[in-house]
């Protein structure tokens, strides 16, 4: 007989985060949702102890992710409710994984439209359809989340770690000169980009180089992002240009340097991030 020790451990995980499963801190309710033909499965973490004031939407960054339990915790215990997911194709997701080609615009669009369906449960919820709602992630996020925000119509706010706010050429062109290493002193942009030998050709089998800027022009919701000066994989001084210019141009984007942190910069950052969404959600 053939043991799936993975399946276990997931029903475990049910019986333990049930939609009746309660602690001092926060309940947890599994769900589902269906995006493109795909049932995509998650878990919303409310909190418990203190009132809630938001609820987001946690995107993911690039690569098979699961949902992470440890952040929705992490933001109820803030006063965040969280909705969590695995990737399409990914965990207890249905739907393919797409590994080849995950920066095409089609792979990016659909990722996108799998965080607005997910806004939409949290729109509809019960516990939440009376507080702001928003979208949250990281890295890879940076291109899906302004889609999705504009997309749904349903974002009340964005916030983003070390996300990409330029194209996703200009961020091969950096991470590939830097190896996607983070530096005590990272090259800049434009380093990068005079470096190279032959000039960047953009693949047309990959169909538009997504460019966030595109999106994030036609919102008119508030936006933070956190940035780590050392982070090797985004380009980050071509991202806060970016940022500055769509401030200057009216919109209500505001970002964080912090000199010490690169790209997983979660753990030592989600605090200002998390009284960043306190304070525009009272």
């Amino acid at each position: 007989m053939r043991v799936d020790f993975k399946k276990i451990v997931f029903l475990l995980m049910l019986v333990f985060t049930s939609s009746d499963a309660y602690s001092d801190t926060f309940m947890v309710e599994e769900i589902e949702f269906d995006s493109h033909g795909a049932t995509l499965s998650g878990s919303i973490v409310f909190p418990q102890k203190d009132k809630m004031h938001s609820a987001v939407v946690f995107v993911h960054g690039s690569g098979e992710q699961e949902r992470s339990i440890y952040w929705a915790e992490r933001f109820a215990e803030q006063g965040v409710a969280a909705l969590v997911y695995d990737k399409r194709g990914v965990g207890h997701s249905g739907g393919h994984y797409e590994s080849r080609q995950s920066v095409s615009e089609k792979n990016i669009r659909l990722l996108a439209d799998d965080a607005a369906v997910a806004l939409q449960l949290l729109k509809d919820h019960v516990k939440t359809s009376q507080v702001p709602i928003g979208l949250t992630g990281i890295s890879q996020a940076g291109w899906i989340v302004p889609i999705a925000a504009e997309s749904s119509g349903n974002a009340d706010f964005i916030a983003l770690w070390s996300s990409p706010v330029c194209k996703v050429s200009e961020e091969d062109i950096y991470s590939k000169y830097t190896a996607d290493i983070d530096h005590k002193e990272v090259p800049s942009y434009e380093e990068a980009l005079n470096a190279r030998d032959t000039k960047y050709v953009w693949p047309d089998f990959l169909g538009k180089d997504s460019d966030p800027s595109d999106n994030l022009a036609n919102l008119d919701i508030p936006g933070f992002w956190v940035f780590g000066e050392k982070d090797g994989s985004v380009p980050v001084d071509l991202s806060v240009q970016r940022l500055k210019r769509l401030k200057q141009a009216g919109h209500n984007y505001s970002y964080v340097l912090f000199s010490d942190l690169g790209h997983n910069n979660m753990e030592d950052t989600f605090i200002t991030v998390a009284y960043w969404i306190k304070s525009i959600s009272e």
